[in-house]
């Protein structure tokens, strides 16, 4: 596993980095093929915030954890994150999947009733109509809605503006 730790308004000491390190190795005994966890340490209002993003085989698993204490936010993390991955081997072998990524004899089941099935509610078809990232962000905030789905005028591509939680804006651009 490739690990590249980041830190934004902490200091990054030997002792964080070592103990990041030891305890996100816990997680590649899943992992099939070398992968990279991408984890990002900061502290925001006075709480520690502990960031995992690991991508493979197409997928991302990702986690955002808050805590009082570093240490406690990154043992969060990595809970968190060994449940998401229970999570996908138990879905992939529900449906029968083969998964060149993961080592399912290294993953524990979930319980089947703890196992929700995902259920499409509502379905909504709308015109898409060209237009730019500003008007794309304006029509979204004129709908109150967390995001928009537009056709980017500049990029003639399907497009997705959203809104984070620090209030600012992020922009979703395909890739093929």
């Amino acid at each position: 596993m490739k690990i590249s730790i980041y830190a934004k308004n902490i200091q990054l000491t030997d002792a964080l980095k070592e103990a990041t390190t030891k305890k996100i190795m816990r997680l590649d005994k899943f992992f099939q093929q070398d992968i990279e966890a991408k984890i990002v340490l900061s502290i925001e209002k006075k709480l520690h915030k502990v960031e995992v993003t690991i991508p493979f085989n197409g997928r991302i698993v990702r986690v955002e954890e808050m805590s009082d204490d570093m240490y406690n936010a990154i043992d969060d993390a990595i809970e968190s994150l060994e449940q998401q991955i229970r999570k996908y081997k138990t879905k992939l072998q529900n449906k029968k999947h083969s998964s060149e990524s993961i080592k399912f004899e290294n993953i524990e089941p979930l319980d089947i009733e703890d196992e929700q099935e995902f259920k499409v509610v509502k379905t909504k078809r709308f015109a898409i109509k060209p237009m730019n990232i500003e008007e794309a962000i304006l029509q979204m905030d004129l709908l109150k809605h967390n995001f928009f789905v537009f056709l980017n005028a500049d990029t003639e591509e399907v497009n997705v503006v959203y809104k984070r939680k620090d209030e600012n804006y992020g922009l979703i651009e395909p890739e093929l």
